[in-house]
């Protein structure tokens, strides 16, 4: 995560939300435990399909701090994952950036198409094959970011489940922007 906060109280701040075709750690979803996998491809056709995502602070939805709507966000997927580039003048990120408390990044979807990989001597792997984006979430100290279940919720009356997933790279980065990829290539390489 690379964080930027401009003389005139504006936030820039970018980094992978989540890196795609790579195993989270144990979570427990409506199917039961297991580790997840989100393919590459998935965030690209959601993406394409053109809906609103939101960015929240810690999935609290009462208020929203950039969206796609508006331009103030961007995501799009690459062959490492899940991009976001955001930019908002809201006070509380700007303090919590300029005391470095901005921790990471998360996300909540639906999941519309997944596919449950039985393995021997493990537990079952999920693929997450389609998947409906509804919102990004900056993480603050008060919440973990990790590829990891954070929560999973229902939503009254539906039988769909808003499920939120984080990743964490490295610690934030409160330098100036910089569009080198290398350091995420090289580490993405490492896990290999």
């Amino acid at each position: 995560m690379k964080i930027e906060v401009r003389a005139d109280g504006a936030v820039h701040i970018e980094g992978y939300v989540n890196a795609v075709g790579r195993d989270s750690r144990p979570i427990v979803t409506a199917e039961g435990r297991c580790v997840e996998m989100i393919e590459p491809g998935a965030f690209r056709k959601e993406l394409e399909r053109g809906r609103n995502v939101k960015l929240l602070l810690n999935h609290e939805k009462d208020k929203v701090y950039a969206s796609t709507e508006e331009r103030s966000l961007k995501l799009f997927e690459d062959t490492i994952g899940l991009y976001a580039v955001a930019d908002t003048n809201d006070p509380v990120i700007a303090a919590k950036a300029r005391n470095k408390e901005l921790r990471g990044w998360s996300f909540g979807m639906y999941v519309n198409s997944s596919e449950m990989e039985e393995r021997t001597n493990s537990i079952p792997r999920r693929h997450v094959k389609g998947l409906t984006l509804e919102e990004v979430s900056l993480i603050d100290m008060r919440k973990t970011p990790c590829y990891a279940g954070t929560s999973v919720e229902c939503r009254a009356g539906e039988d769909t489940v808003l499920e939120e997933r984080a990743v964490h790279f490295s610690e934030a980065d409160y330098s100036v922007i910089s569009p080198d990829y290398s350091a995420y290539e090289a580490r993405i390489k490492n896990l290999n």
